[in-house]
């Protein structure tokens, strides 16, 4: 135990610690000075990228495009844009992602993204557009030298009938040019490390980074993990029992659990993660501190400001 903890402080003090972070883009002017209070807490950081989500079908493309245009101008964190294949023929989103080109985004989360009709019902191909994540990060390829990340699931992805099943397709992905892969969030770090293992055995060696979700409201986060196919451990379900009602209770036990599931793994060798911050930075800013992550003495966006 003591070598354990030895081991776990000598990587935590050696700033070896990577991370990146998801927002999605904002439907209001309150929900954007959220996400930009977010931004500005985060920044300093000094994240990998930061990622920013695209909704089913484009349903948010000119405010996605949007936000990472101004992270693009006014930072200088390196933005990464979601881009799906929903209701969309190759020419509209290879359009998309020129603009982003243009704009000077370098890094795609290149997505098939949830069936049009919602999840739980079955994915059709739109006619003429890319068939899924794998097609479309091809056709990315093809269209400049992007940086594509693409999304794996530990527990598999709910539509997929197989774990092996769902191998091929996330050996498909880095086949066609993927260059890292964000896996899903979940709470048992084994699915993770079975899952890093099978995709070993099958020729996949790009980076695979832990998705890892702050939980500030555990009903809401429960009902994400279940539509993405990842379980909810009772341990954990009793750990927020009784605070329903308790925000800042609920705050505390979700940094310590978040905290504990992160260290764990950097027990077992894992340096980077993902955070999905749901445009809420305190908690994400509180694991990031106790995995040893401090701030620099200038913000990018200060430094980006002050060059201008």
């Amino acid at each position: 135990m003591a070598e354990a903890k030895e081991k776990k402080s000598r990587l935590l003090g050696a700033g070896e610690i990577g991370v990146s972070f998801e927002f999605f883009p904002p439907k209001s002017e309150k929900m954007e000075e959220q996400l930009w209070s977010s931004i500005n807490r985060l920044a300093p950081l000094a994240p990998e990228f930061v990622s920013v989500t695209y909704g089913a079908g484009g349903s948010t493309r000119e405010r996605t495009h949007a936000t990472v245009s101004r992270i693009v101008g006014e930072t200088a964190l390196r933005p990464a844009a979601h881009l799906t294949c929903v209701n969309a023929t190759k020419e509209e989103v290879d359009e998309v992602a020129r603009a982003y080109w243009a704009a000077g985004v370098r890094h795609i989360v290149a997505l098939r993204g949830d069936p049009a009709d919602g999840v739980g019902s079955s994915y059709q191909p739109h006619p003429g557009g890319y068939a899924n994540a794998a097609d479309l990060t091809a056709g990315l390829k093809k269209i400049a030298n992007f940086e594509i990340s693409v999304a794996g699931y530990p527990e598999k992805h709910p539509e997929s009938k197989t774990l092996a099943t769902d191998m091929d397709n996330l050996k498909a992905k880095v086949d066609a040019g993927a260059d890292r892969i964000i896996t899903q969030f979940g709470f048992d770090n084994t699915h993770y490390l079975r899952f890093l293992e099978r995709a070993r055995a099958a020729g996949v060696w790009v980076p695979i980074i832990p998705g890892i979700v702050p939980i500030h409201n555990f009903r809401q986060v429960a009902g994400f993990a279940v539509r993405a196919g990842a379980t909810v451990p009772a341990w954990l379900a009793r750990r927020f029992e009784g605070l329903e009602d308790d925000v800042q209770s609920t705050h505390l036990v979700a940094a310590a659990v978040a905290t504990e599931q992160a260290m764990d793994l950097v027990d077992e060798g894992v340096k980077t993660f993902h955070f999905y911050t749901l445009n809420r930075a305190d908690l994400v800013y509180a694991i990031c501190h106790l995995l040893g992550l401090r701030p620099l003495k200038a913000a990018p966006l200060e430094q980006r400001r002050a060059a201008s």
